[in-house]
């Protein structure tokens, strides 16, 4: 509610994609799934705020029941947004009757602890997607004030080398939440490997722009080609190129100059690959990245308030690691070894988007802070751009 308080309910309203939903309905869908899956089934007499909710804010899950296409959530002038305020006073009201009443709270705790961290996804997701709407308006508002930002150069690109071998990856299942994605902990080798001590910087980007990467084929995998012909790719989402006086971004602050020491925001899987590529080098796998994540402990946490990554400092080690962009992965979305979904309909939640997605590592100026953690497994289909998504180099060592 707080995120959500800057905006308008018109601004709330709007689907500027198919990938993109309404501000409203995330707030909708995160109290359906609490009333889905703990009110419905364990608050004896719980009545349901609207029984047509059910069907209008149900996102993906199959065995729950029919409902609203992902499309058409923009089409959904009603429920009001205070209806959707209303609904998630009734389901906030009930769910503390439920902790308050609880007989059997071990068999619930998964599910609240779940439930709670579905809803801190939807809070990235907010920003993610109100974002995209307004760069479409050619007002091009602002959800938060800009922020002073003192201007530095990116400091030089240097390589972290580790040996490889037989590692661990993957959430033990101890000390504190996890997605069933990130587990189970498990053994893969790697071979010696070197990864960047940085982001990739906007400056960089440039002059993959600036050598034609755009239109060389050969940096490309095909797909990735297509994809470039068919939307007219020509520099990442949300960058308005000129002559270099006039080279604008487009931020959740509004629209401002382009920062060439910030890390390179909005990138597609295919835009990271050819980008490595064309700098002679490669992305790393998700065992490299969270390997050398854990070794180096240079986990931070995202600033508070920060809607747009900053440059790195000149320190030595790893850094922006976390709380700056999603760094792509070279890794498909595929379960670890011995991985089974949880039964049920809860068992969708992860398991069934295992096929054509790629996956992001670490954590972006977006993302609660609870969920920039090695083991965490992002994952978005290679076309992708409107994710905070970025880019770390790796290659062999």
């Amino acid at each position: 509610m707080a995120l959500t308080a800057p905006l308008s309910a018109e601004d709330q309203q709007i689907q500027s994609m198919p990938d993109v939903s309404p501000t409203k309905w995330h707030l909708a869908h995160t109290s359906w799934f609490f009333e889905t899956f703990l009110l419905g089934p364990s608050l004896p007499g719980y009545v349901p705020f609207d029984p047509a909710y059910g069907f209008l804010f149900n996102s993906y899950y199959e065995a729950v029941g029919a409902r609203w296409p992902r499309p058409e959530r923009g089409l959904l002038s009603r429920p009001s947004l205070d209806d959707i305020h209303a609904y998630r006073a009734h389901v906030d009201a009930a769910m503390a009757r439920l902790i308050a009443s609880a007989r059997d709270w071990p068999a619930l705790e998964p599910l609240v602890e779940l439930g709670l961290n579905h809803e801190q996804q939807h809070q990235e997701l907010i920003l993610m997607d109100i974002k995209h709407v307004f760069s479409l308006n050619p007002l091009a508002p602002a959800y938060a004030p800009a922020r002073a930002r003192a201007a530095q150069p990116a400091p030089s690109l240097k390589w972290a080398r580790f040996e490889g071998g037989l590692v661990e990856i993957g959430h033990s299942g101890q000390g504190g939440f996890a997605f069933d994605n990130e587990g189970p902990r498990h053994k893969t080798w790697l071979e010696p490997f070197a990864i960047a001590n940085r982001l990739s910087t906007c400056g960089e980007y440039l002059q993959f722009i600036e050598d034609g990467g755009y239109a060389r084929p050969e940096l490309w995998l095909s797909e990735g080609w297509a994809a470039v012909q068919h939307e007219g790719w020509a520099a990442p989402l949300y960058w308005h190129l000129g002559e270099a006086a006039q080279r604008l971004i487009f931020t959740l602050e509004g629209l401002r100059r382009l920062d060439p020491a910030e890390p390179v925001c909005h990138l597609s899987f295919f835009e990271a690959d050819a980008f490595a590529r064309w700098s002679g080098h490669r992305l790393p796998t998700e065992a490299e990245w969270e390997h050398a994540s854990a070794a180096a402990r240079s986990v931070s946490s995202p600033a508070p308030a920060a809607f747009h990554p900053s440059p790195a400092l000149p320190i030595s080690g790893l850094q922006q690691m976390t709380g700056e962009v999603w760094e792509w992965t070279g890794s498909p979305y595929m379960p670890y070894p011995r991985y089974r979904p949880a039964a049920g309909a809860i068992g969708e939640y992860n398991g069934k988007f295992m096929s054509s997605q790629m996956v992001l590592r670490g954590g972006a100026c977006v993302t609660p802070a609870g969920h920039a953690r090695p083991t965490y497994r992002n994952f978005f289909p290679p076309a992708a751009r409107w994710a905070f998504s970025g880019v770390r180099l790796a290659d062999d060592a």
